[in-house]
């Protein structure tokens, strides 16, 4: 656990026992006895979540209750008396929750823990629209966590080095054409050719017709000459989708003009030199494909002279996938012309938490729709999402998107770190590891706080 909690209470028992077991689980505790007091703490401060006591001595708690939310405070209401009209009245004036005393500490910990986490995405939600109209760069768009950070090192240092062959790896749907593009738009050739083509679903002769060309003659429908694409996309770039689909035949072909830069048309016998960067990507096992004999060992290995994985949706951070969200919306906005400038905080719980089998590719359908069908809506809302995610519980429970375990572990060592200011022998404390394991899972972790 990590944040701040306020507590408004006048009862100093109250106070101790309710404060000692937050720090138990983490969280920074503020303690005030009155009502006005409180108010005032919580705009030096800023909690995440605040208790707040419906029976002060200075203040009614319903009073305080509508100033926090003024401020944008997320309340969890304490009362000694189950009292249902008190409560109710609570829950219109926008408190989260309305508990009461004594109240079971385990209860009071997994409200407090829902409570903290909506604040977190509410500001997390806050600042990435405030982000949208900034000129951030397209690398930056990749992901803000440490994994997806290391990802865009990556993709910067294969742009700079602008003959190496890359060989985009993941699954479908994961951007491997916005990287590729990205990694052209970043090079010394951005201002000469960029050139596709998805090698799945095509003939073997059509697709030596593709990207070598073909001399008049060479089959039934050749009535001309043709130049391929890889002449096409000379001193440029060429981009082979889907590699691992490339027929038999032409992989000897393809090895030759990436080892010579040579090669001829279909039919032609005329060798032609051309200076093209290669790209290509597979949502393929290709070491399967080599071990099966379905795939060229020696093409494998010089295709992939630069591997790059891009990890799937599910396997990304809440952060990366909120950032993702707030990017494509901005992108889809100024191609559409009209829709939302952001996510209502009920809709983003949904996107976040849906487990994306289809990755970007669904996401950006998904936002599309939302786009289209929120109109002049300031915000996506749920009503404006597929059936599908309307139905999902925002609760990480009903929409499972499981995390790399390694990945849950560098998160919750980093906000141990930062609940410390960077203190090592205490965070090692309540971790329960030795200093020096710690200090070995924040190098490998590459953990700055």
């Amino acid at each position: 656990m990590s944040g701040t909690v306020l507590l408004i209470d006048d009862d100093p028992s109250i106070l101790r026992a309710l404060g000692r077991y937050l720090e138990s689980l983490g969280y920074e505790v503020l303690t005030e006895p009155l009502g006005l007091g409180g108010v005032e703490s919580f705009e030096r401060h800023g909690p995440d979540v605040v208790l707040l006591d419906l029976d002060l001595p200075d203040m009614n708690g319903l009073d305080v209750l509508e100033r926090l939310r003024e401020r944008d405070g997320c309340v969890i209401m304490l009362t000694g008396t189950g009292d249902i009209d008190t409560a109710v009245r609570s829950m219109r004036l926008g408190a989260e929750n309305f508990l009461t005393k004594p109240v079971e500490l385990a209860h009071l910990g997994a409200v407090v823990g829902r409570a903290a986490e909506k604040t977190r995405l509410r500001r997390e939600n806050a600042a990435l629209r405030a982000r949208t109209g900034e000129a951030t760069s397209d690398i930056d768009a990749l992901g803000v966590s440490p994994r997806m950070v290391e990802v865009a090192r990556q993709v910067r240092l294969v742009a700079g080095s602008d003959r190496t062959t890359v060989l985009l790896t993941g699954e479908s749907g994961t951007g491997k054409g916005w990287v590729a593009r990205l990694m052209h738009r970043m090079s010394d050739r951005r201002d000469r050719p960029f050139v596709e083509v998805n090698c799945a679903g095509l003939t073997a002769t059509f697709l030596d017709s593709e990207l070598f060309g073909h001399e008049k003659g060479a089959y039934t429908d050749a009535k001309e000459r043709r130049e391929g694409l890889f002449e096409a996309a000379h001193t440029g770039l060429l981009f082979l989708d889907e590699v691992g689909d490339l027929a038999p035949e032409l992989q000897p072909k393809l090895l030759k003009v990436l080892e010579t830069k040579t090669f001829r048309r279909l039919g032609g016998t005329r060798e032609i030199t051309v200076d093209v960067r290669l790209v290509a990507a597979t949502h393929q096992d290709l070491d399967r494909g080599v071990a099966e004999g379905t795939f060229r060992e020696d093409l494998f290995y010089r295709l992939n002279v630069t591997p790059l994985r891009l990890p799937a949706l599910r396997e990304r951070t809440e952060e990366d996938r909120m950032a993702l969200l707030h990017r494509l919306l901005a992108e889809l906005r100024r191609e559409i012309g009209r829709g939302p400038t952001g996510f209502s905080e009920d809709a983003l719980g949904r996107l976040v938490a849906h487990p994306w089998p289809g990755n970007i590719r669904e996401m950006k359908n998904v936002l599309e729709r939302a786009v289209i069908f929120g109109g002049e809506s300031d915000e996506v809302r749920p009503e404006h999402l597929p059936t599908e995610l309307r139905r999902a519980s925002r609760s990480r429970g009903a929409a499972f998107s499981p995390e790399p375990l390694e990945e849950v572990e560098r998160r919750h060592i980093h906000r141990v770190l930062l609940h410390h200011d960077g203190n090592r022998t205490r965070a090692a404390r309540d971790l329960g590891i030795a200093r020096a394991t710690l200090i070995n899972k924040i190098k490998a972790y590459g953990l700055d706080v």
